[in-house]
């Protein structure tokens, strides 16, 4: 039996939960390291070359993981599992600084491959980090007061809404601030239209996937969280 309740009384601790983190999580570490490489889905009427980064085979599973997790157990803990997934993904780009400074054996000859792939510019990371914190927390405000306002009905709509509002902003600081002055003025825009058209799209297809997701673990959580009083503030602790 599944029961509304209070932020609050959001449980975050069961197998279910553990395992929502760990795909968030999985899927947001996977996509900044294959971002780098800029690979095109073929030319379009009007927009030419459809130009993006790798990283859109897999980036777009971690807001569906996210709106998971703000419907299901509540923005409170969305906030803090935004939080922990930018904190791993710092200590992954500590440790492959690190790992990149130690000294290579004399038989290692792929230190430039390395370098290539994994020696993230300055530059990405900043855009990474911007368009992250600022997407995904927007993704789950706008999924958070949808569910109080339209009282939890309409999922598909509150989902896809969510992604086109955090979506947005986070394809456009990272394009932005990645590629503006690398990349011609035009290449920019496209890359995040198309970007953003993509991640929409994909959420769109997976409405289904994530109907039953939510519906799945609602039932075994027996819990249906709506945040009425909670703090939306990013940076509150609670």
């Amino acid at each position: 039996m599944t029961r509304k309740v209070e932020a609050g009384e959001a449980r975050a601790g069961s197998r279910w939960f553990l395992a929502v983190v760990a795909a968030f999580i999985a899927s947001l570490l996977t996509s900044n390291i294959i971002a780098v490489r800029i690979v095109t889905l073929g030319d379009a009427p009007v927009i030419g070359e459809l130009i993006v980064t790798s990283a859109i085979v897999v980036f777009p599973l971690s807001y569906i993981v996210g709106d998971v997790l703000t419907e299901v157990y509540g923005y409170a803990v969305a906030r803090r599992v935004i939080w922990a997934g930018f904190g791993a993904n710092l200590v992954m780009v500590i440790a492959i600084y690190l790992g990149g400074l130690l000294p290579a054996a004399n038989e290692w000859e792929h230190q430039d491959a390395y370098d290539t792939i994994l020696g993230f510019t300055g530059r990405l990371l900043i855009a990474s980090f911007i368009a992250y914190v600022i997407g995904s927390f927007t993704n789950a405000i706008i999924l958070a007061r949808l569910k109080v306002m339209t009282e939890g009905r309409m999922l598909w709509l509150r989902t896809i809404s969510s992604t086109v509002g955090g979506q947005a902003l986070d394809s456009f600081f990272f394009t932005f601030i990645a590629f503006l002055g690398v990349l011609s003025t035009g290449d920019v825009w496209r890359i995040f239209f198309v970007e953003w058209g993509t991640k929409v799209l994909y959420e769109t297809v997976a409405t289904p996937f994530t109907y039953a997701v939510v519906t799945f673990l609602k039932k075994q959580e027996g819990i249906d969280v709506y945040d009425e009083s909670t703090n939306l503030n990013p940076l509150a602790v609670r």
